[in-house]
């Protein structure tokens, strides 16, 4: 056994919904980054975590890579657009260390994607690796309107509410008709 007094908060809240985050625009920021080795040791890529600033998921994450550092050229070139979005969204055209994107709203697109079905083929999707579990993906990245090109909070806070609202209607995209 353990003895636990004065060895935690009290106070603390319950951890945060796991669910993933439906598919829409969010207002968001980057609140942590860091340049890490890819897998096989052949390149680097920098991973951005995103923490959603306004509406009901207000403070859920989402964590997206961004290959810099690649021996696939595609990989490089795909990570590249994405960096520049990212720095288009922040208004810093060319930092020079990555804690410069940090705490400047951005609007966020996620795009909600639904684990394979178990029978799942390559041929069908053309992806290469099939998707074990429900997940949600940050596809791009662009100032909040009304945001200056410093990025700053205050101006962004003029920022319609809709664009970090979830949809009107609560039923989770994925479960909605897709007919309409």
């Amino acid at each position: 056994m353990a003895n636990l007094s004065g060895a935690y908060d009290p106070n603390a809240e319950a951890s945060q919904d796991f669910a993933p985050i439906p598919t829409g625009d969010y207002l968001a920021q980057i609140v942590d980054s860091d340049m890490k080795p890819t897998r096989n040791n052949d390149g680097h890529y920098l991973e951005l975590v995103h923490e959603i600033i306004d509406g009901p998921l207000a403070k859920r994450k989402l964590w997206h890579n961004i290959n810099l550092d690649n021996p696939n050229a595609d990989a490089v070139r795909i990570g590249n657009e994405q960096f520049a979005s990212v720095r288009e969204a922040t208004g810093v055209p060319n930092p020079i260390d990555s804690h410069e994107l940090h705490y400047r709203p951005v609007v966020i697109r996620v795009e909600f994607q639904p684990a394979d079905p178990p029978d799942w083929k390559p041929a069908a999707t053309g992806r290469k690796k099939r998707r074990d579990r429900d997940q949600s993906v940050i596809k791009s990245w662009k100032k909040p309107e009304g945001a200056s090109a410093s990025g700053n909070a205050a101006a962004a806070s003029s920022a319609p509410a809709a664009i970090a609202a979830s949809p009107s209607d609560s039923t989770p995209p994925w479960k909605r008709n897709r007919a309409a």
